[in-house]
């Protein structure tokens, strides 16, 4: 990716390559990245805070504006859910289930939720038990699965949303389109991925903290094209403090066909390029 950028040490790289060849450029330097990254998310409490790094007051923001983007979609791609089969979405990088119990349970039948820090991983567990008003007999957790992104094979055919939120920055560019080349097999005919995350205004930018990349839209756009992928819709996420990145959403398809609300000059450009 021809693109340059910066580590938070202020540290900057001609290219994408030649970052990725600094951090992980041989086994044993990409088994330190997600060792060093996995240590940092066990470190931390299993709270709203710790997952949301110290911003837990925008819990509601956000959930507001990811409901807001998944109605839209699911009235779009999916307007008989419910009625003629149960709707099933996985939920990566899941921590505490946040996302889950505040947003997928109410939508889906039934939500797999995949985490590789396994106190996080407890708490969704507890977080989500019917005695904690987390579930009923038709929305409910299903599987709990332990495991980092980049190892993670989803069932063949199983969900119609696969929905990425936070956590696709801790994955290399390589592991990232292994890992979505990986996953469209685990979707339903019609399926679809929800991926929500921070963005830099341009380039990237890599934390040596807790080993992420914080990528632009045209670094994004990039990897969606060797991944297979197509934006279907996206939207910026509103009313997050101005200190933090900003955020968008982006609802992916492995079919080239935008929504209808992407169809006007300017943003049928971009999709075009995707």
């Amino acid at each position: 990716m021809e693109v340059s950028g910066a580590d938070t040490d202020g540290h900057e790289f001609k290219n994408a390559e030649e970052m990725w060849m600094e951090q992980v450029g041989n086994p044993t330097k990409r088994t330190q990245w997600y060792r060093e990254g996995l240590g940092y998310w066990q470190g931390l409490d299993a709270s709203v805070d710790g997952v949301l790094g110290g911003y837990g007051y925008v819990n509601d923001t956000d959930i507001m504006g990811s409901e807001v983007f998944l109605k839209s979609i699911l009235a779009e791609r999916f307007p008989f859910a419910g009625k003629d089969r149960p709707l099933v979405a996985l939920d990566c990088g899941s921590g505490i289930g946040r996302v889950t119990k505040n947003l997928l349970i109410r939508y889906f039948n039934e939500v797999d939720l995949v985490e590789p820090v396994s106190h996080f991983l407890e708490a969704a567990r507890q977080s989500l038990a019917p005695e904690n008003n987390g579930a009923s007999d038709v929305h409910k957790p299903a599987n709990f699965f332990c495991v980092p992104l980049q190892e993670f094979t989803p069932d063949a055919g199983r969900y119609d949303v696969i929905w990425v939120q936070w956590c696709i920055g801790h994955l290399t560019d390589d592991d990232f389109i292994s890992f979505f080349r990986r996953a469209k097999l685990g979707l339903k005919a019609g399926g679809i991925f929800i991926l929500k995350e921070n963005i830099a205004k341009s380039g990237f930018i890599l934390d040596k903290e807790d080993r992420s990349i914080t990528r632009s839209d045209v670094y994004y756009k990039d990897l969606f094209h060797h991944c297979g992928l197509y934006a279907y819709k996206s939207r910026d996420q509103t009313g997050f403090p101005e200190e933090l990145f900003p955020v968008k959403m982006y609802a992916l398809t492995t079919e080239n066909k935008p929504s209808e609300e992407l169809l006007h000059p300017i943003t049928l450009l971009s999709a075009l390029d995707c």
